[in-house]
C-alpha cells in the first residue's frame, strides 16, 4: 500500500461512525456535495487534502504538485453549504458549529491560499449572501463616526487581554528578523527600524500610536512626539506606561493641525478602506514640512488577488477587524506619488509576519491554559481568536498577504 493509501486508512480508523441509517441518507445525498469537493479538487494546483467525508469514507483532493498537506475531517455534508454560499465566513462558522476540525489549521488555510488563484469563487459568498455581507461591511465605513466604532470593536477589548499575550513593550504589529523566540527582540529592530526611517526627525507625528512603544523609543531618542488614537483603552495604557512627555491624543487623523518633520505609522492604513487611501495621504502631505519623511508599515493583498478580495467580504472583515482592508502596493504607490511623495526603500518581510503570528497563537494559547486572560471572554471567543491568528498565519505563509515597510519623502 502506498502512502497516501496509509493515510487514508488511517483517516477511516478516526472519528465519528454513522448510523447504518445514517449511512444510507448520507449516500443518498452525497453525490450533491461530491460536486463542491470537485470544485475544490480541480482549484488545489499545489498541495493536497485529505478528507474524511460524514459518510465514512475519504477523498483526496489535489495533490499533483508539492504544497502544503493537510488532513480534514469533515463531520457534516452542511460545512461544504456554507463554503459554497458564504466563502470564508461561511467556513469559520462551520467550524464554530464543530462541522469539520483539523489539527493544524494554519496549513489549510495556507493551503487554500496558495491555491486562491485556481480556487476562483469558490472559497468567496455568492448569492444573496455575497449582497448581505457586502451590505454589512458598507456599513462599517470608515466616516469619522464609523472609524471610531470599528477601532474601538478590535482594540478596545481591554489592557489585560492584549496583556496576557502581546510582548511586554505591549506591540500589536509584525516583528522584524525573527529567526528566534525572541518576540520582544523582534519587536524592537522593528521599532528601531521605522525610527531609522525618521532620520533626525525633531518633531513627529505618529499617526494610530497603539499602546505607545514606537513613541517611547523616539522620545527616547530625543524627538518631540504627539501620538494620536481612536483607542481609548489604548491611550489608557500609554499615558499610564509612557514618557508624560509625550503628547498623547485621542483623534482621528483627519483632525489633526500642525507641521511636523516626520510621520509614523505602522499598520493603521488597513484600518482606513480604500476610498480614504488618497485623503489619508494627503493629510499626512500637509503635515509634512518640505523634505519631511513619512514611515509607514503596512499590510498588503498581492496586486492580483485584490480585486477579487476587494470586491467581497472575508472572515477578517466580517468577525474581526470591521472595516479594514489590506492595500494593493501598486494603488497606494501611486496615489502617494500624485500627491507629492517619493517613494523609497520598500522593504518586505511577510515570512517575519507568519512567525510573529506563530508566537503569538503560542503565548495566546497559553494565556488560555493559564487562566490569565480576563474574565468574560468565553470559549467561543477564545476558538475565534485562534481560528484568526492561525487564519492570518496560514496566509501569510502562502505569501499573497505580505508586510512591507516604506519611507515617503515629501518631494
Amino acid at each position: 500500500m502506498n502512502a497516501d493509501g496509509i493515510k487514508a486508512q488511517r483517516l477511516l480508523s478516526q472519528g465519528e461512525r454513522f448510523s447504518p441509517r445514517a449511512s444510507v441518507l448520507a449516500r443518498l445525498i452525497a453525490p450533491g456535495f461530491q460536486t463542491i469537493l470537485d470544485r475544490v479538487d480541480a482549484g488545489l494546483e499545489r498541495g493536497s487534502l485529505f478528507a474524511q467525508l460524514p459518510d465514512g469514507t475519504t477523498r483526496l483532493l489535489g495533490g499533483r504538485a508539492p504544497g502544503f498537506e493537510v488532513e480534514v475531517e469533515l463531520k457534516q455534508w452542511r460545512a461544504l453549504v456554507r463554503l459554497a454560499t458564504n466563502g470564508s465566513i461561511g467556513w469559520y462558522q462551520a467550524y464554530e458549529a464543530g462541522e469539520w476540525a483539523t489539527d493544524d489549521k494554519v496549513a489549510l488555510f495556507a493551503l487554500f491560499s496558495d491555491n486562491v488563484r485556481a480556487l476562483g469563487n469558490t472559497a468567496r459568498p455568492s448569492g444573496p449572501f455575497k449582497w448581505a455581507v457586502r451590505l454589512a461591511h458598507w456599513l462599517n465605513r470608515n466616516d469619522r463616526r464609523g472609524a471610531a466604532r470599528n477601532i474601538t470593536a478590535h482594540y478596545d477589548l481591554g489592557n489585560d487581554f492584549y496583556r496576557a499575550w502581546l510582548d511586554p513593550s505591549m506591540t500589536y504589529s509584525s516583528a522584524l528578523e525573527l529567526s528566534d523566540e525572541d518576540l520582544s527582540a523582534g519587536q524592537q529592530r522593528k521599532l528601531r527600524s521605522i525610527a531609522a526611517r525618521l532620520g533626525d526627525a525633531e518633531r513627529v507625528l505618529e499617526i494610530g500610536c497603539g499602546w505607545g512603544s514606537l513613541a517611547q523609543l523616539l522620545v527616547q531618542r530625543g524627538a518631540e512626539v504627539a501620538a494620536i488614537s481612536l483607542s481609548e483603552e489604548q491611550l489608557i495604557w500609554a499615558r499610564r506606561n509612557c514618557s508624560p512627555e509625550i503628547d498623547f491624543c485621542q483623534s482621528d487623523y483627519r483632525d489633526i493641525t500642525g507641521v511636523y518633520d516626520a510621520v509614523a505609522c505602522v499598520e493603521m492604513v488597513e484600518a482606513l478602506g480604500r476610498e480614504n487611501w488618497d485623503g489619508f495621504l494627503q493629510c499626512v502631505n500637509r503635515r509634512l514640512r518640505p523634505g519631511g519623511r513619512a514611515a509607514l508599515q503596512y499590510i498588503s493583498m498581492a496586486d492580483d488577488l485584490f480585486e477579487a478580495y476587494a470586491g467581497t467580504v472575508d472572515f477578517i472583515q466580517a468577525c474581526i477587524f470591521p472595516g479594514g482592508l489590506l492595500i494593493k502596493s501598486s494603488e497606494f504607490r501611486q496615489l502617494a506619488e500624485r500627491r507629492g511623495f517619493s517613494w523609497r526603500d520598500h522593504d518586505s518581510f511577510g515570512h517575519d509576519y507568519a512567525e510573529t503570528l506563530r508566537i503569538w497563537r503560542q503565548r495566546f494559547s497559553e494565556a488560555c491554559s493559564e487562566g490569565l486572560l480576563p474574565s468574560g471572554f468565553d470559549e467561543r471567543f477564545v476558538a475565534l481568536w485562534d481560528y484568526y491568528l492561525a487564519y492570518c498565519e496560514g496566509g501569510f505563509r502562502a505569501g499573497n498577504i505580505n508586510v512591507h515597510q516604506v519611507t515617503l519623502v515629501k518631494t
